[in-house]
């Protein structure tokens, strides 16, 4: 069962990536309005394109996908949306059925990626982590996102957990970042992605049903960004261990 499963998850992969290049490449001209908008309509436009070609794309690859609480999003309010992070699969899901328009922070590194890397770039805060410069402008960028009414997504984890854990260790800005402009945390668990995607396998895809769950903001009220940070850590871990079994 287990050499079945290696091979198939590799001739999945196969057909996986030839869909999203083919797909992608369809898709690719409906962005271009992009060009002529502003940041927040932009965003909006190009969630709404996304959600249509992911949508379509996870279907062909025998993948599901579920949104749970997103009521907790208040109108007139935007957060600071903090996510697990398991899987090359966590970004292509998240920024087209967050329940509003967003940005997501990015690695730098597949921008370079032709015609992708700008549909990635549209959708994100671009940072390279080993340049400190370029670290504290994308700090500046995450505010100006918040300040034009966006919700700002953050990957606190930094890189795909490989722990075996429900989370690994949470980096200050996301939490810094809700202290300086007093916007809430919005936390947010996706489950499943591992299995389409693992983390520790290469070249391998698995058809799977995925969820992403929010919780209940958290407002800072005067708490230090490392309190806030540490509070946010033990609620997601809670919640995590508590609904990862019925995900399964």
């Amino acid at each position: 069962m287990n050499i079945f499963k290696e091979i198939f998850g590799r001739i999945w992969a196969l057909w996986g990536l030839v869909l999203f290049v083919v797909t992608m490449l369809i898709v690719f001209p409906f962005y271009l309005p992009c060009f002529m908008l502003a940041k927040g309509p932009a965003a909006a436009w190009h969630r709404n394109v996304c959600a249509v070609w992911m949508r379509f794309y996870l279907f062909f690859i025998g993948c599901s996908f579920k949104v749970r609480n997103a009521e907790l999003f208040e109108a007139g309010k935007n957060y600071v949306v903090v996510c697990n992070h398991n899987s090359l699969m966590d970004v292509p899901i998240t920024t087209p059925f967050m329940p509003r328009p967003n940005k997501t922070i990015a690695k730098k590194s597949f921008s370079y990626i032709p015609f992708f890397g700008w549909i990635y770039s549209l959708g994100s805060v671009l940072v390279d982590r080993k340049n400190e410069r370029q670290r504290r402008e994308s700090y500046e960028k995450m505010k100006e996102v918040l300040h034009i009414g966006l919700d700002m997504l953050i990957y606190p984890e930094g890189t795909r957990n490989r722990t075996g854990e429900p989370l690994k260790s949470f980096y200050d800005g996301a939490f810094k970042l809700s202290v300086d402009t007093g916007r809430p945390v919005m936390p947010a668990l996706i489950f499943n992605t591992g299995k389409v995607l693992p983390v520790n396998k290469s070249f391998f895809l698995w058809p799977a049903k995925m969820e992403m769950h929010f919780l209940p903001p958290v407002t800072a009220q005067g708490m230090p960004a490392r309190e806030l940070k540490d509070k946010i850590f033990k609620y997601m871990w809670e919640y995590y261990k508590d609904n990862q079994s019925k995900l399964l």
